[in-house]
């Protein structure tokens, strides 16, 4: 086993790896930039280290200094957390230059996983059912016509890098090409230095269904179910649930199968999703993501499996401690993403200080977050502020018990999106598990149901309020 792991990252998972570090006896390591010198989770880990200023680029995404402090405080292991670093085939390969494990996929593996491109050829090399569109990135226009002339509109242009909706462009007419495509270009080139697009169908109204999956370096492969990650706004994803009412058992026998066929033909080893597309009860490879998921513990809710220590014994070259008839769903999960942002302001994010914080409990409930009363939320990163992650017996249960977990989350001091979760909770298509990724852009009325809520529920919040100290 290993024994000390820097952990290279921020906020909510890096606790949340330092946990399971604690729990399987071994010490953590936290780096922290300076916009994060107070922040829980310096004070949590065995030992911190300064990285430097704020912005990522000179302290989360600075690989060597990272390297540096963990030979420094002799770490055998780094865990890269999700976001930032973490499925970045540099950073895995200067790890393993360093000699120094990193709790991940291998940069070989890496290297194809974060190029959509790339990764799609793998899936067809499986035999994995694949969206129709270019099998090549490219920048030529020409090209371009030529695939969509074959697949027909409308179509969505992406960039072979990144993630996150990043660079994305849907387009239904000829008309509207040319300027999608140069602006996904120029988003490439900005963001990652490369002009390289690629184009496939696209789908009016598909679910977003993705399987959770673990690999260790014997060969072993197994599956812990799907997470609904329907719920997007912007291609970010707000709300997760385990299991999808849109499958099956049979369904999920079949695409767990294929996630698993799928990663045996990457040769992947680690925590990871193979994400799909579900539409009209037919399936379709969506990508990749090579690292541990923010929304990971809607299936650890449901399976028992702590999927970060299968993480860090995978890394310690030990085999999985489960089968895949070992694996089984038991309940309901979903899990909201509380971020500092105003949905009824365009969604800006709103940093401050944390003048009242008291989070839900009760049987079910579960917070990952890294925030505490008089925490001050920075600027310069992304606004989350926790996970709210419930269990129940049934989805109807669930969503009852969301509800009122969300009715007893007080923050104040800062806007947060509690009432558009509120209001997707009390929504009749979501109850009724009517879920597809433009869900949020043609509920209409969503932004009025929250204004109603925010002045329903408001009274509890200022009798909580007294009991919080507002002096400056």
């Amino acid at each position: 086993m290993l024994n000390k792991v820097l952990v290279a990252n921020r906020g909510e998972i890096a606790i949340r790896v330092m946990r399971a570090c604690r729990e399987l006896g071994i010490q953590s390591v936290a780096v922290y930039s300076e916009a994060d010198k107070y922040a829980l989770f310096a004070k949590y880990a065995d030992e911190a280290y300064l990285l430097g200023p704020a912005p990522a680029s000179q302290s989360y995404l600075d690989i060597d200094k990272i390297i540096e402090v963990a030979r420094i405080c002799n770490a055998d292991a780094i865990h890269p957390g999700y976001g930032f670093l973490s499925e970045n085939p540099d950073f895995a390969e200067a790890c393993e230059n360093a000699g120094i494990t990193f709790i991940g996929p291998p940069s070989s593996v890496l290297k194809i996983t974060g190029n959509k491109v790339a990764a799609r050829k793998e899936a067809v090399k499986a035999k994995v059912p694949v969206i129709a569109g270019s099998n090549e990135a490219t920048s030529d226009i020409n090209h371009i016509k030529e695939v969509i002339h074959k697949i027909g509109y409308p179509a969505i242009i992406k960039l072979a890098d990144g993630g996150g909706g990043i660079g994305m462009s849907i387009i239904h007419s000829e008309e509207e090409l040319e300027k999608a495509a140069a602006t996904s270009i120029s988003i490439s080139q900005s963001t990652f230095g490369k002009n390289d697009i690629y184009i496939e169908k696209y789908l009016e109204h598909p679910r977003h269904i993705e399987f959770q999956i673990l690999a260790d370096k014997f060969g072993n492969v197994v599956h812990l179910g799907e997470r609904e990650c329907s719920i997007q706004r912007n291609y970010g994803k707000i709300i997760e649930e385990s299991p999808s009412v849109a499958l099956s058992a049979s369904m999920r026998e079949q695409m767990g199968n294929q996630a698993v066929k799928l990663a045996r033909s990457l040769k992947y080893v680690g925590a990871g999703t193979i994400e799909f597309i579900f539409s009209e009860d037919k399936y379709y490879f969506l990508e990749v993501n090579a690292r541990i998921q923010v929304e990971h513990g809607v299936t650890e809710m449901v399976t028992g499996i702590d999927i970060v220590k299968e993480q860090i014994r995978i890394a310690s070259g030990l085999p999985l401690s489960v089968k895949q008839e070992d694996v089984r769903l038991t309940g309901w999960a979903i899990e909201c993403r509380i971020n500092a942002e105003d949905p009824l302001a365009n969604f800006m994010p709103s940093p401050g200080t944390l003048k009242g914080y008291r989070s839900p409990g009760g049987i079910g409930i579960r917070v990952d977050s890294g925030v505490h009363n008089g925490y001050t939320i920075p600027d310069c990163y992304h606004p989350m502020i926790s996970k709210l992650i419930v269990h129940g017996r049934d989805r109807k249960e669930t969503i009852i018990r969301m509800k009122r977990a969300l009715y007893e989350y007080i923050i104040i001091g800062v806007k947060t999106n509690i009432i558009l979760h509120k209001a997707i909770m009390e929504n009749p298509r979501f109850i009724a598990g009517n879920l597809e990724t433009g869900f949020i852009e043609r509920e209409t009325g969503l932004e009025f149901n929250m204004q109603r809520i925010a002045e329903r529920d408001y009274p509890l919040i200022e009798r909580l309020s007294e009991i919080f100290d507002f002096t400056d």
